[in-house]
């Protein structure tokens, strides 16, 4: 795992065939690279599920908080 305190990294992603940068703590790429292993899909994949559901909430978040949030909260098998 990263060292906890360090600077955002930026890196790009796919989402329904668009590229865009995300700037995350090396700790939530981390987290982020685990829960899509054990899931068995792609990081763009899972950012992209993360997106659908952020998008319909009723007061949606920027990408890189919603992925910090569902990181923390969203219960998983």
């Amino acid at each position: 795992m990263s060292a906890p305190y360090h600077p955002p990294v930026k890196r790009s992603v796919d989402i329904a065939g668009h590229r865009t940068s995300i700037s995350l703590e090396p700790v939530f790429w981390d987290m982020l690279k685990d829960v899509a292993a054990d899931e068995g899909v792609s990081i763009n994949a899972l950012v992209a599920r993360i997106d659908a559901e952020r998008i319909v909430s009723e007061t949606p978040p920027g990408l890189a908080s919603a992925i910090r949030v569902w990181l923390v909260t969203a219960r998983r098998p």
